[in-house]
Protein backbone atom coordinates (compact mmCIF):
# COMPACT_ATOMS: atom_id res chain seq x y z
CA UNK A 1 0.00 0.00 0.00
CA UNK A 2 1.19 3.41 -0.88
CA UNK A 3 1.22 5.54 2.07
CA UNK A 4 4.17 6.85 2.70
CA UNK A 5 4.18 10.89 2.53
CA UNK A 6 0.31 11.34 2.81
CA UNK A 7 -1.43 13.24 5.22
CA UNK A 8 -1.14 12.19 8.52
CA UNK A 9 -4.81 12.96 10.65
CA UNK A 10 -4.59 15.18 13.46
CA UNK A 11 -7.33 12.67 15.15
CA UNK A 12 -5.31 10.15 16.90
CA UNK A 13 -4.85 9.86 20.69
CA UNK A 14 -1.81 8.12 21.83
CA UNK A 15 -2.66 6.59 25.40
CA UNK A 16 0.26 3.70 25.17
CA UNK A 17 2.16 5.56 27.99
CA UNK A 18 -1.07 4.81 31.01
CA UNK A 19 -2.22 1.34 29.17
CA UNK A 20 -2.58 -1.11 31.21
CA UNK A 21 -4.36 0.18 34.07
CA UNK A 22 -7.64 -1.97 34.92
CA UNK A 23 -10.07 0.57 37.21
CA UNK A 24 -12.44 -1.29 39.51
CA UNK A 25 -15.27 -1.34 37.06
CA UNK A 26 -17.12 -0.42 33.33
CA UNK A 27 -19.62 1.45 32.55
CA UNK A 28 -22.51 0.32 29.07
CA UNK A 29 -24.39 3.18 29.27
CA UNK A 30 -22.67 5.15 26.54
CA UNK A 31 -23.23 2.43 23.38
CA UNK A 32 -22.47 -0.76 22.38
CA UNK A 33 -19.06 -1.42 21.29
CA UNK A 34 -19.01 -2.94 18.19
CA UNK A 35 -15.37 -4.86 17.02
CA UNK A 36 -13.63 -6.78 14.32
CA UNK A 37 -11.37 -8.21 16.25
CA UNK A 38 -12.91 -9.55 19.55
CA UNK A 39 -12.64 -12.84 17.73
CA UNK A 40 -8.85 -13.33 18.96
CA UNK A 41 -10.14 -13.56 22.82
CA UNK A 42 -13.13 -15.01 21.90
CA UNK A 43 -11.11 -18.03 20.41
CA UNK A 44 -8.74 -18.08 23.29
CA UNK A 45 -11.62 -18.67 25.80
CA UNK A 46 -13.31 -20.80 23.73
CA UNK A 47 -10.63 -23.24 23.80
CA UNK A 48 -10.05 -23.15 27.11
CA UNK A 49 -13.29 -23.00 28.85
CA UNK A 50 -15.37 -24.83 25.70
CA UNK A 51 -17.39 -22.20 25.08
CA UNK A 52 -18.87 -21.26 21.54
CA UNK A 53 -16.61 -18.31 20.75
CA UNK A 54 -19.77 -16.52 18.77
CA UNK A 55 -21.31 -16.57 22.34
CA UNK A 56 -18.38 -14.92 23.76
CA UNK A 57 -18.54 -12.25 20.42
CA UNK A 58 -21.96 -11.32 21.38
CA UNK A 59 -20.99 -10.69 24.83
CA UNK A 60 -17.53 -8.90 24.01
CA UNK A 61 -19.11 -6.90 21.77
CA UNK A 62 -21.58 -5.47 24.08
CA UNK A 63 -24.91 -7.80 23.97
CA UNK A 64 -24.99 -7.78 27.62
CA UNK A 65 -24.80 -5.75 30.80
CA UNK A 66 -21.98 -5.34 32.92
CA UNK A 67 -21.66 -3.87 36.47
CA UNK A 68 -19.20 -0.81 37.09
CA UNK A 69 -19.17 2.47 38.62
CA UNK A 70 -20.88 5.92 37.07
CA UNK A 71 -18.11 6.59 34.96
CA UNK A 72 -14.56 5.87 34.16
CA UNK A 73 -12.30 8.53 32.97
CA UNK A 74 -10.03 8.84 30.28
CA UNK A 75 -5.99 9.29 30.93
CA UNK A 76 -4.63 12.30 28.92
CA UNK A 77 -3.27 11.22 25.39
CA UNK A 78 -1.09 12.89 23.19
CA UNK A 79 0.37 12.64 19.73
CA UNK A 80 1.71 9.48 18.62
CA UNK A 81 6.33 9.97 18.24
CA UNK A 82 7.37 10.95 14.77
CA UNK A 83 9.36 8.03 14.84
CA UNK A 84 7.07 5.30 15.15
CA UNK A 85 5.90 3.55 12.10
CA UNK A 86 3.33 2.32 12.82
CA UNK A 87 1.47 5.28 14.67
CA UNK A 88 2.22 7.12 11.58
CA UNK A 89 0.92 4.40 9.36
CA UNK A 90 -2.52 4.21 11.13
CA UNK A 91 -2.68 8.03 11.02
CA UNK A 92 -2.38 8.05 7.65
CA UNK A 93 -5.23 5.82 7.30
CA UNK A 94 -7.35 7.78 9.42
CA UNK A 95 -6.68 10.72 7.36
CA UNK A 96 -7.54 8.95 4.44
CA UNK A 97 -11.23 7.57 5.74
CA UNK A 98 -11.69 11.39 6.77
CA UNK A 99 -11.30 13.25 3.07
CA UNK A 100 -13.26 9.68 1.86
CA UNK A 101 -15.95 9.95 3.79
CA UNK A 102 -16.30 14.10 3.75
CA UNK A 103 -16.91 13.80 -0.04
CA UNK A 104 -19.44 10.92 0.57
CA UNK A 105 -21.45 12.85 3.45
CA UNK A 106 -21.12 16.03 1.43
CA UNK A 107 -23.08 13.79 -1.85
CA UNK A 108 -25.65 12.90 0.56
CA UNK A 109 -26.30 16.20 1.75
CA UNK A 110 -24.98 15.95 5.06
CA UNK A 111 -21.74 16.56 7.06
CA UNK A 112 -18.86 13.75 8.19
CA UNK A 113 -18.04 13.93 12.10
CA UNK A 114 -14.74 12.86 12.08
CA UNK A 115 -13.92 9.94 14.49
CA UNK A 116 -11.24 9.33 17.11
CA UNK A 117 -8.25 7.06 17.16
CA UNK A 118 -7.18 6.01 20.07
CA UNK A 119 -3.84 3.53 20.83
CA UNK A 120 -3.44 2.00 24.19
CA UNK A 121 -2.03 -0.88 25.51
CA UNK A 122 -3.49 -3.62 27.84
CA UNK A 123 -6.71 -2.13 28.82
CA UNK A 124 -8.47 1.13 28.24
CA UNK A 125 -12.14 2.40 29.81
CA UNK A 126 -14.28 3.45 27.08
CA UNK A 127 -18.08 4.83 26.98
CA UNK A 128 -18.77 1.30 26.36
CA UNK A 129 -16.78 -0.48 28.78
CA UNK A 130 -13.43 -1.61 29.51
CA UNK A 131 -11.22 -2.08 26.16
CA UNK A 132 -8.70 -4.79 26.52
CA UNK A 133 -6.01 -5.18 24.09
CA UNK A 134 -6.85 -9.30 23.26
CA UNK A 135 -10.46 -7.97 21.92
CA UNK A 136 -8.78 -6.23 19.17
CA UNK A 137 -9.45 -3.38 17.40
CA UNK A 138 -13.42 -2.01 17.95
CA UNK A 139 -15.72 1.33 17.28
CA UNK A 140 -17.39 2.40 20.83
CA UNK A 141 -20.56 4.78 19.65
CA UNK A 142 -20.70 6.37 23.27
CA UNK A 143 -17.97 8.86 22.55
CA UNK A 144 -17.10 8.16 18.62
CA UNK A 145 -13.89 6.50 19.02
CA UNK A 146 -12.09 3.81 17.37
CA UNK A 147 -9.81 1.80 19.95
CA UNK A 148 -6.91 0.07 18.69
CA UNK A 149 -3.69 -1.97 20.01
CA UNK A 150 -1.28 -2.04 17.18
CA UNK A 151 -0.32 -5.70 18.73
CA UNK A 152 -3.33 -6.46 16.95
CA UNK A 153 -1.42 -6.60 13.62
CA UNK A 154 1.46 -8.69 14.62
CA UNK A 155 -1.74 -11.12 15.86
CA UNK A 156 -3.28 -10.67 12.54
CA UNK A 157 0.33 -11.87 10.79
CA UNK A 158 1.17 -14.96 12.96
CA UNK A 159 -1.82 -16.72 14.48
CA UNK A 160 -4.61 -15.62 11.71
CA UNK A 161 -2.26 -15.62 8.49
CA UNK A 162 -3.69 -12.34 7.47
CA UNK A 163 -0.54 -10.30 6.63
CA UNK A 164 -0.17 -7.04 5.03
CA UNK A 165 -0.49 -3.34 5.21
CA UNK A 166 -3.97 -2.95 3.37
CA UNK A 167 -5.36 -5.95 5.92
CA UNK A 168 -4.20 -3.55 8.45
CA UNK A 169 -5.78 -0.51 6.87
CA UNK A 170 -8.82 -2.91 5.90
CA UNK A 171 -9.54 -3.46 9.88
CA UNK A 172 -9.29 0.56 10.57
CA UNK A 173 -11.80 1.39 7.66
CA UNK A 174 -14.08 -1.42 8.78
CA UNK A 175 -14.45 -0.07 12.08
CA UNK A 176 -14.93 3.63 10.61
CA UNK A 177 -17.49 1.82 8.82
CA UNK A 178 -18.91 1.61 12.14
CA UNK A 179 -18.87 5.12 12.92
CA UNK A 180 -20.50 6.17 9.42
CA UNK A 181 -23.22 3.34 10.88
CA UNK A 182 -23.57 5.25 13.76
CA UNK A 183 -23.45 8.89 12.62
CA UNK A 184 -26.49 7.91 9.93
CA UNK A 185 -28.50 6.62 12.80
CA UNK A 186 -28.43 2.87 11.74
CA UNK A 187 -26.63 2.01 14.71
CA UNK A 188 -29.27 3.40 17.15
CA UNK A 189 -31.86 1.49 14.81
CA UNK A 190 -30.35 -2.04 15.04
CA UNK A 191 -30.08 -1.47 18.70
CA UNK A 192 -33.35 -0.64 19.43
CA UNK A 193 -34.72 -3.50 17.03
CA UNK A 194 -32.13 -6.00 18.69
CA UNK A 195 -34.23 -5.19 22.31
CA UNK A 196 -37.88 -6.37 20.17
CA UNK A 197 -36.54 -9.89 18.64
CA UNK A 198 -35.35 -13.06 19.24
CA UNK A 199 -32.01 -14.00 19.98
CA UNK A 200 -31.62 -15.40 16.55
CA UNK A 201 -32.97 -12.49 14.75
CA UNK A 202 -30.89 -10.18 16.74
CA UNK A 203 -28.24 -12.10 15.49
CA UNK A 204 -29.51 -11.72 12.09
CA UNK A 205 -29.32 -7.55 12.42
CA UNK A 206 -25.98 -7.88 14.09
CA UNK A 207 -24.51 -10.13 10.52
CA UNK A 208 -26.11 -6.97 8.60
CA UNK A 209 -24.76 -4.47 10.66
CA UNK A 210 -21.55 -6.31 10.42
CA UNK A 211 -21.47 -6.93 6.39
CA UNK A 212 -22.32 -3.27 5.97
CA UNK A 213 -19.20 -2.05 7.30
CA UNK A 214 -17.53 -4.16 5.65
CA UNK A 215 -18.85 -2.86 2.54
CA UNK A 216 -18.23 0.78 3.54
CA UNK A 217 -14.68 -0.59 4.05
CA UNK A 218 -14.92 -1.09 0.40
CA UNK A 219 -16.25 2.14 -0.14
CA UNK A 220 -13.14 3.92 1.24
CA UNK A 221 -10.86 1.56 -0.81
CA UNK A 222 -12.55 2.33 -4.02
CA UNK A 223 -12.59 6.17 -3.71
CA UNK A 224 -8.92 6.00 -1.55
CA UNK A 225 -7.67 4.45 -5.02
CA UNK A 226 -9.54 6.16 -7.26
CA UNK A 227 -8.46 9.34 -5.73
CA UNK A 228 -4.49 8.51 -4.79
CA UNK A 229 -3.66 5.34 -6.37
CA UNK A 230 -2.60 3.77 -2.92
CA UNK A 231 -3.15 0.02 -4.16
CA UNK A 232 0.06 -2.32 -5.07
CA UNK A 233 -0.06 -5.65 -6.04
CA UNK A 234 -1.29 -8.20 -3.71
CA UNK A 235 -2.77 -5.29 -1.57
CA UNK A 236 -6.56 -6.15 -2.67
CA UNK A 237 -6.01 -9.74 -2.34
CA UNK A 238 -4.33 -8.86 1.48
CA UNK A 239 -7.62 -7.36 2.11
CA UNK A 240 -10.08 -9.96 1.13
CA UNK A 241 -7.82 -12.61 2.86
CA UNK A 242 -8.12 -11.00 6.11
CA UNK A 243 -12.04 -10.47 5.43
CA UNK A 244 -12.23 -14.20 4.81
CA UNK A 245 -10.26 -14.82 7.69
CA UNK A 246 -12.57 -13.49 9.83
CA UNK A 247 -15.97 -15.30 8.63
CA UNK A 248 -18.20 -16.71 11.51
CA UNK A 249 -17.97 -20.30 9.71
CA UNK A 250 -14.20 -20.01 9.77
CA UNK A 251 -13.93 -19.60 13.12
CA UNK A 252 -16.41 -21.78 14.35
CA UNK A 253 -14.67 -24.19 12.35
CA UNK A 254 -11.15 -24.05 13.78
CA UNK A 255 -12.52 -23.71 16.83
CA UNK A 256 -15.41 -26.22 17.57
CA UNK A 257 -15.09 -28.35 13.87
CA UNK A 258 -18.43 -27.62 13.46
CA UNK A 259 -20.56 -24.35 11.80
CA UNK A 260 -23.86 -23.32 12.96
CA UNK A 261 -24.62 -20.68 10.59
CA UNK A 262 -28.05 -19.69 13.18
CA UNK A 263 -25.88 -18.40 15.71
CA UNK A 264 -23.47 -15.99 13.00
CA UNK A 265 -23.22 -12.07 14.04
CA UNK A 266 -20.71 -11.32 11.63
CA UNK A 267 -21.22 -13.41 8.10
CA UNK A 268 -19.87 -15.90 6.65
CA UNK A 269 -16.05 -15.83 5.05
CA UNK A 270 -17.98 -15.70 1.34
CA UNK A 271 -20.11 -13.25 2.68
CA UNK A 272 -17.49 -10.73 4.49
CA UNK A 273 -15.31 -10.72 1.04
CA UNK A 274 -18.17 -10.55 -1.37
CA UNK A 275 -19.71 -7.12 0.66
CA UNK A 276 -16.42 -5.53 0.42
CA UNK A 277 -15.97 -6.43 -2.69
CA UNK A 278 -19.35 -4.98 -3.64
CA UNK A 279 -18.59 -1.66 -1.81
CA UNK A 280 -14.33 -1.71 -3.51
CA UNK A 281 -16.38 -2.24 -7.32
CA UNK A 282 -19.32 0.38 -6.38
CA UNK A 283 -17.89 2.75 -4.03
CA UNK A 284 -21.78 3.84 -3.35
CA UNK A 285 -23.08 3.85 -0.16
CA UNK A 286 -26.40 3.06 -1.51
CA UNK A 287 -25.11 -0.22 -2.69
CA UNK A 288 -24.45 -1.35 0.72
CA UNK A 289 -27.97 -1.42 1.52
CA UNK A 290 -27.46 -4.96 3.83
CA UNK A 291 -31.08 -4.56 5.63
CA UNK A 292 -32.99 -4.36 2.09
CA UNK A 293 -30.55 -7.53 0.70
CA UNK A 294 -33.01 -10.46 -0.05
CA UNK A 295 -29.67 -12.57 0.17
CA UNK A 296 -26.87 -11.87 2.19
Amino acid sequence: MKWEGNRESDNVEDARGAGGRMPGGVRLGGGRGIGLGTIVIALVAGWIFGINPLTLLGVLGGGGDLPGPAGVQQAPAGRPPADDTMARFVSVVLADTEDVWHERFREMGGTYREPKLRLFRGAEPTACGMGQSAMGPFYCPGDEKVYIDLSFYETMRTQMGAPGDFAQAYVIAHEVGHHVQNLMGITAKVEQARRRTSEAQGNQLSVRLELQADCFAGVWAHHAQKARQVLEQGDLEEALNAASRIGDDALQRQSTGTVRPETFTHGSSAQRVAWFKRGMQAGSVQQCNTFEARAL
